[in-house]
């Protein structure tokens, strides 16, 4: 079985491919599976695929910017007229070569020029989709799709006679992490509830910005680790220090987590906070922690907020809207979720509920049943 696997943009899209591929393996032993890797150029990304002895290709890929300046007009342009052509033409002649039995797309624009190109050629396409609404890259190919792996119930757009509902993909080791040892790795005091937030792969300067307004109160009661993203990291140190006169000791700022360590945040902390990609809730939900999920208001489709709805619907969450998300508010919620245990119990539970752990497996084995088939 050779399989193409592509996506592209960010962790969102690598981190359940990578799920998916990992139990590929353990279902198919030997030589008889082989994995490629198309996608744009990515240290990161590449950096993580050659981890798990996944080869990689890259191929020329552009977007569309759905904001308008002088400068996005005049690259959305190079790009929809020389980009996307030159990456389609790429992908074409990796597909020709490489002759794969499926290609399986995780979406993102760094997708659309491989999964063009198999349907060109008459590959199997098979795609799967984090959010209740699709990006453009995923709705253009998904009339295309044999399967589309759906995380959310009724995704908006797609035929749902295709839709499979899988949850989103998650790494195993995500949610094996102990309190014991996520105690020695972020020397946690022990003696307070730990709030852990997460920006997302790049950060969230707002959710920094407003967590930092914050951080006085918040650790006169809690500890707190905060994934602040890499681009974000000296300036939130740096602010933290001017901001926060006590209580130092409670505050563990962290530029990045690795796997084994983002598994110990989320087993130390008593509640994220966190934005509201598919990815993020997932990883939550499957951890069964209690979450304050503050949606991003430019996310295309506006599909953060869409996200938000379905999650908290069942109560595994408090949504606060961005536009509400000031310091005072912020303590004041999290002071009234932490004074309710009852609540708190009720939102592990219902996150329970909600989380799909088994997800990538039943992706891997639906795919290898597809390609086994007599």
């Amino acid at each position: 079985m050779k399989i193409i696997f592509t996506g592209g943009g960010s962790g969102g899209h690598l981190y359940p491919i990578i799920a998916v591929i990992r139990e590929l393996k353990k279902i198919c032993p030997g030589k008889d599976l082989s994995i490629i890797y198309v996608g744009p150029a990515d240290a990161f990304s590449d950096a993580a695929l050659a981890a798990e002895g996944i080869n990689v290709k890259h191929v020329i890929c552009g977007k569309i910017r759905r904001y308008f300046s002088l400068a996005a007009f005049f690259q959305n342009i190079i790009d929809m007229f020389v980009m996307i052509p030159l990456g389609i033409l790429q992908s074409f002649v990796y597909i020709f070569v490489l002759n794969p039995d499926l290609v399986f797309s995780k979406c993102g624009f760094g997708s659309y020029p491989i999964t063009v190109s198999a349907r060109l050629l008459g590959v199997p396409v098979f795609i799967q989709e984090s959010d209740v609404a699709p990006g453009l890259a995923s709705r253009k190919v998904a009339g295309k799709a044999l399967e589309i792996f759906a995380s959310f119930p009724k995704t908006e757009f797609f035929d749902q006679s295709k839709l499979i509902l899988t949850g989103n993909p998650v790494r195993d080791t995500i949610y094996s992490g102990s309190k014991e040892e996520a105690k020695k790795t972020f020397n946690l005091s022990g003696t307070r509830p730990v709030i852990l937030v997460v920006g997302g792969s790049l950060g969230a300067q707002r959710v920094n910005d407003k967590l930092l307004d914050a951080l006085p109160f918040l650790l006169q009661a809690y500890e707190i680790i905060h994934l602040t993203g890499k681009r974000n990291f000296k300036e939130v140190v740096k602010e933290s220090k001017a901001v926060v006169k006590n209580g130092e000791a409670f505050y563990h700022p962290l530029a990045y987590a690795d796997e084994s360590t983002i598994a110990q945040a989320y087993a130390a902390a008593d509640l994220i906070v966190s934005r509201a990609g598919g990815g993020s809730i997932f990883e939550i939900a499957a951890n069964r922690k209690p979450s304050v999920i503050i949606p991003l208001p430019e996310a295309a489709q506006n599909h953060q907020a869409k996200n938000a709805m379905i999650y908290a619907r069942n109560g595994a969450a408090l949504i606060i809207e961005e536009n509400n998300f000031t310091a005072n508010f912020f303590r004041a919620k999290i002071n009234d979720l932490f004074e309710d245990p009852r609540k708190m119990k009720m939102m592990s539970e219902a996150a329970g509920r909600f989380a799909k752990p088994r997800a990538a497996r039943v992706i891997a084995e639906y795919i290898k049943s597809y390609l086994t088939k007599p």
